[in-house]
């Protein structure tokens, strides 16, 4: 099983990731779930983007570092939404990762991503914030990097459509994804 560290979204750390990390526990993976703004979340995606402007990324990236000190080197890496950010800005210091889980956002690829590497991204079809376009050309990147990596496209389904509180939400399109995931997960190799 896996050893995997979660970064939440914009929306800052809320029930949705609490049950996230739960799903994954469940199944025998142990879930580090930093909560990179130290209490303050919402519902709502504008209020979200203000606290982390509040914060600053900086600020946010610093404290994503700080928590993987206290997993393995070769802990998965996940995110969600803005969370996928956050892997990209700590991706390169951990060459030993067994692999990048990307939730409705994307993760630019360090140039020291190992050769096989196992990525896997969930993204909604009409993402507003990752349009297809560069989903694609995101793809096309990680296959030049000879990376491991599964793109799932989900049609009918608002940007982040895993999380039932908020309009987004598609119970069908959220089955796919843990059915995808969960997969993904039990054959990475800590």
């Amino acid at each position: 099983m896996a050893t995997i560290i979660l970064f939440h979204s914009v929306l800052g750390l809320r029930e949705n990731e609490r049950l996230v990390a739960k799903r994954l526990c469940a199944v025998g993976h142990a879930v580090t779930l930093p909560d990179l703004y130290q209490g303050a979340a919402t519902e709502d995606i504008e209020e979200g983007f203000a606290i982390k402007a509040r914060i600053g990324w900086d600020v946010i990236c610093q404290r994503a570092r700080h928590a993987l000190a206290s997993v393995p080197e070769d802990a998965v890496l996940a995110g969600i939404s803005m969370g996928a950010g956050v892997v990209a800005e700590v991706w390169a210091s951990r060459p030993l990762s067994a692999g990048v889980l990307l939730l409705h956002g994307l993760a630019t690829m360090p140039a020291n991503t190992r050769p096989r590497l196992p990525v896997q991204l969930h993204v909604a079809d009409t993402d507003p914030f990752f349009p297809e376009p560069d989903v694609c050309a995101w793809q096309r990147t990680a296959e030049d990097m000879r990376a491991d990596v599964q793109v799932f496209r989900y049609a009918n389904a608002g940007h982040y459509f895993s999380d039932q509180t908020l309009p987004d939400y598609s119970e069908a399109a959220t089955a796919r994804l843990w059915s995808r995931a969960l997969d993904f997960l039990s054959q990475v190799r800590c």
